[in-house]
């Protein structure tokens, strides 16, 4: 493919349409101008690096990506991430002119157009499919939620991390469903975010040779040139993290990009990094190499003189060539079709070899679970001593997982401490020797084990990562972000509270709950004992559309007899009555997680004393709030004002169930390094504190305040 002049040679600067020119260098306007004409229509966005990078994506979709337009949600296509997703238009572009169909929000193929022109004039409107930043499941042909920069780097490594195990469990030497390649653009922005750093040094170890990631190095931020803060060799810093390294000195070479690619494609041990230097806002005149052409429209004027300087009629908006949409389909397109069809055969033919790999796949896909998953979750005897909810929650775990093979995933470098190792012998540890293994090892990597865990997610697997409480705020991000895509992750996170003692307040984690309980669409589950640990893995693998994060202890909590108290079964609802069956009680107590004992001891007292008390466990105030109104008013009567919420960690929140009038036990500051029994007294979560809360709430109900 020839390199994209600057000069266009032979084109004239104004007229109905774009005069006698080659089809590649038509078709790579054509994305500039739809790009500029968005962002000028919108008066918001980024128009320079689509404008920049065009003849770069325009060179990958159309001699290398493997997608069938026709069916986008083909599992063996190869994966497009743009994680420099302020460039949203390039994409829409692409998405636009190769004709992608749509998939609906329950996977059922429309027959539309994934994006129309009618959806790019709407960029960044409500209720269009092109917003500012690329998001999943809104706009078909999008991989994954990109904008925060450094996250689709982050999901890529989990992308390609997929390829590779599925490749590996379900592959047989005569038959490859899964050989696809990872593909992603990613920017200055994207490199100086850590996220990057820690998934590049990952992808590194794992010599993950299906990713390739396209560094578009223009030199512009958003402050200014890169020179103000970015001035490493980034291609070293890749060398080192052990990738493959290439350079293509001018973006529009589409054959040096072209060549660099087919070098991506022959290496075999090692993922490949290519520094594209391009200029950013390209053919704007006046707006090249500053932060107006990464995070402005250009102007009419500016818009205008670039269409001259592209040979495009200025006064042409919208425009789409005679030709263009039809050499898109006869290469991007013909060369997806015959791919997913000669897939397609092969799929036909290893169901008849491979009967139960073949369901266990369709299962996958389908975000479904295979037959008698949960048949081995385990019921744990009454027990006064009882064990740590993360013990508990790692007895689950290896229940479950041997009866659901897609079930992968480990820790950042704890996974002694949060009981998240598979041990059953088939498990394994993914490695690059070995990447049909299911123990993850992120290394003390959150922040990229939250995004590759995402990027395991998407790709049809149930892909779950862990660490302690505390370091949420290391990963919250992509815990974000799974929400927002409506994802299944699973998030496990333990040490959960001012009960792992001599730690200290740096590891005592106090605002964590109420960050996660404000995310919406995310599932937070404190559960109370080792049976609450099994209905919450119960629950949340049950998710299809949400992600779960499941907080366990460290220290013993007793293993509450389910015989003289209420089924755990009651957290599918998020809150039940425990203890107290009387219709209407004189005082309430709620809690959650390690709470809920000292709380069920509280009662047993005010039992004795003649006072009906109840107990509400609420492991998750999430699926609480799904609940009907009657279902939560006959777990919290509104007659009964006497009410004590406990809970170590901060009370934001707890407001809302006890009211104005009851008392809320619970931390208002920082922990602080002592012996658990120490920290316990010091911060009122005993059993004398709490009957005396409960005491002084049933005074004040009866004096009428």
């Amino acid at each position: 493919m020839p390199a994209a002049d600057s000069a266009a040679p032979g084109l004239t600067p104004t007229g109905d349409a774009p005069k006698e020119r080659g089809v590649d260098q038509l078709a790579i306007d054509t994305i500039r101008t739809l790009a500029m004409d968005a962002v000028q229509k919108a008066d918001s966005g980024h128009p320079g690096t689509p404008m920049g990078l065009a003849p770069v994506a325009y060179t990958l979709w159309r001699d290398f990506l493997r997608y069938d337009p026709d069916k986008p949600d083909w599992p063996g296509r190869d994966r497009f991430v743009l994680s420099a997703g302020h460039a949203s238009m390039l994409l829409y572009a692409l998405l636009h002119l190769t004709g992608v169909k749509r998939v609906d929000s329950g996977g059922k193929l429309t027959g539309g157009p994934a994006v129309g022109l009618d959806d790019i004039k709407q960029f960044r409107q409500i209720g269009s499919v092109c917003p500012g930043h690329p998001e999943y499941r809104l706009t078909t042909g999008v991989e994954t939620t990109t904008g925060p920069l450094g996250q689709g780097c982050g999901d890529s490594v989990g992308m390609a991390m997929a390829q590779r195990w599925l490749a590996c469990r379900y592959d047989r030497a005569d038959t490859s469903l899964f050989d696809y390649n990872v593909y992603v653009i990613c920017g200055d922005g994207d490199l100086m975010e850590g996220v990057s750093s820690e998934a590049a040094s990952l992808a590194g170890h794992l010599k993950l040779s299906n990713l390739c990631w396209i560094y578009d190095s223009n030199t512009i931020s958003i402050e200014g040139h890169t020179t103000l803060a970015f001035t490493e060799d980034v291609a070293a810093r890749f060398r080192a993290y052990g990738w493959n390294t290439l350079e293509v000195a001018d973006a529009n070479d589409c054959e040096a990009v072209a060549k660099a690619i087919r070098t991506f494609q022959a290496t075999d041990d090692r993922p490949t990094l290519i520094v594209v230097h391009s200029i950013i806002g390209y053919g704007a005149p006046h707006k090249q190499n500053t932060s107006q052409a990464h995070g402005e429209a250009l102007g009419e004027d500016e818009v205008r003189a670039t269409k001259r300087f592209y040979g495009w009629p200025e006064d042409a908006h919208f425009l789409v060539p005679d030709g263009v949409r039809e050499h898109f389909d006869a290469t991007f397109g013909a060369r997806g079709r015959a791919a997913r069809a000669q897939w397609d055969k092969t799929l036909t033919a290893y169901g008849k070899e491979n009967a139960e790999e073949a369901e266990a796949v369709r299962r996958m896909w389908a975000g479904a679970l295979p037959e008698g998953w949960d048949a081995a979750i385990p019921s744990f005897p009454a027990d006064p001593t009882g064990m740590a909810t993360r013990d508990a929650g790692g007895k689950v775990l290896n229940a479950i997982a041997p009866r659901v093979p897609w079930l992968i995933g480990g820790a950042a470098d704890l996974s002694p401490s949060t009981k998240t190792n598979l041990t059953f012998p088939e498990a394994g540890d993914f490695q690059s020797g070995d990447y049909g293994g299911r123990n993850l090892h992120f290394g003390v990597r959150e922040h990229a084990m939250g995004a590759i865990v995402n990027g395991l997610t998407l790709s049809g697997l149930r892909g779950y990562g862990s660490t302690f409480l505390i370091f949420v705020d290391y990963m919250k991000p992509p815990v974000r972000l799974a929400a927002l895509m409506e994802v299944p992750s699973i998030f496990v996170f333990t040490h959960d509270s001012i009960g792992l003692g001599e730690d200290g307040p740096t590891h005592q984690p106090v605002e964590q709950l109420a960050s996660l309980r404000a995310v919406p669409g995310l599932i937070t589950l404190r559960p109370c004992d080792a049976n609450e640990t099994a209905e919450a893995w119960r629950v949340l693998l049950g998710q299809t559309r949400e992600p779960a994060c499941l907080v366990l202890s460290r220290q013993k909590l007793p293993t509450l007899d389910r015989g003289r108290y209420a089924s755990a079964a009651g957290v599918a609802q998020g809150a039940y009555v425990l203890a107290g069956d009387d219709a209407a009680p004189q005082v309430i107590l709620l809690a959650t997680g390690s709470e809920v004992a000292p709380c069920i001891e509280v009662f047993e007292r005010l039992k004795a004393e003649g006072i009906a008390a109840r107990v509400v466990s609420m492991p998750s105030w999430d699926l609480f709030e799904r609940q009907d109104q009657a279902y939560r008013d006959q777990v919290l009567p509104l007659s009964v004002t006497a009410r004590v919420a406990v809970e170590s960690a901060a009370s934001l929140g707890w407001d809302r169930y006890v009211g104005a009038a009851g008392e809320v036990i619970a931390m208002r500051t920082f922990g602080a390094s002592a012996p658990i029994e120490a920290l316990q007294a010091k911060f009122g979560f005993t059993t004398d504190h709490i009957y005396a809360a409960a005491k002084a709430q049933l005074d004040r109900a009866r004096a009428g305040g």
